[in-house]
């Protein structure tokens, strides 16, 4: 069994196609059937099902890869390690992070951590909290920045910041000339949320709840500006926290007063994984910024 063996066998269970997966390792379509082949043989089990021109993973398939993805990503920490010891000043850094800490938090964080480092780079990912703490159990990024949500196994997640939400409407709206509201008045008005999977849609419809309502959703969006737009154009209401540079003047931001509107934010890893010196930099520097705000 080689290694490239195991990378072929990888990239074809992603792609689950022979001719693309061939052109993305950049070696012929026969050369790559009959890699998986001999490994096949050598395994003494078919590992796909041949459906034409696509392939699936079978019962054999799905096992296998679950060792092979753990085995490359074992060698890959590996050669990391090595490099992070010839170059510690070095390094890059993956996080990923919920939209609406994009516009002001994150740009905020990376160029204070960058004055002090300026030779480690970020790769950085938006998503969902759902989505982002998907790839930080695959190993796709070092740690991200998100709501509590759901206990995941191994993922150990530190609280930083706690923001408080508003209720956003169009200025000429029945509650736009006041500074506060209870929630529960803005009830029998359509809501503009987020999409599911998206931590702050989970946190609306739960405060609505404490309220004493389920929100009417007539639209749903991934950032918060195009529900501020929404809510603009006049058709709904929405919760959102308070981002600088929103634009602001087509709609009203009323504090609620009942009941507590607010969100918390922290960063999450997994816990006894290997991360690099850079990370590691990085992820200290993130807690003791915060810790001075308590």
């Amino acid at each position: 069994m080689e290694w490239n063996q195991l990378q072929y066998f990888q990239t074809v269970a992603q792609i689950q196609h022979f001719t693309r997966a061939a052109e993305i390792l950049s070696i012929s379509q026969p050369a790559l059937s009959r890699s998986i082949a001999r490994l096949e043989e050598e395994l003494g089990v078919p590992l796909f099902e041949r459906q034409g021109r696509m392939v699936s993973l079978n019962r054999y398939g799905e096992i296998f890869l679950k060792r092979v993805n753990r085995a490359i990503q074992e060698i890959n920490d590996g050669q990391q390690e090595i490099q992070n010891l010839i170059h510690p000043s070095h390094g890059s850094v993956s996080i990923g992070f919920i939209h609406t800490l994009g516009t002001n938090l994150i740009p905020d964080l990376l160029g204070l951590f960058r004055k002090n480092y300026p030779n480690i780079n970020f790769q950085l990912f938006q998503n969902g909290a759902s989505m982002i703490l998907d790839q930080l159990e695959a190993a796709e990024i070092d740690f991200c920045l998100c709501s509590p949500t759901q206990t995941r196994e191994g993922v150990r997640w530190v609280k930083l910041f706690t923001e408080e939400l508003f209720v956003i409407v169009p200025n000429d709206h029945r509650l736009a000339k006041r500074s506060s509201i209870k929630l529960n008045e803005v009830a029998e008005d359509p809501f503009i949320l987020v999409k599911k999977g998206y931590g702050l849609r989970e946190i609306t419809e739960q405060i609505c709840n404490e309220a004493g309502f389920i929100p009417n959703v007539t639209f749903e969006g991934e950032e918060v500006g195009t529900i501020a737009g929404l809510v603009g154009a006049k058709l709904g209401v929405a919760l959102i926290p308070h981002i600088k540079g929103l634009d602001m003047t087509k709609i009203s931001l009323l504090r609620v007063s009942q009941p507590i509107c607010q969100r918390v934010i922290g960063i999450a890893w997994i816990e006894g994984r290997y991360l690099s010196p850079a990370a590691k930099r990085f992820k200290q520097f993130v807690l003791d910024h915060f810790c001075q705000f308590e």
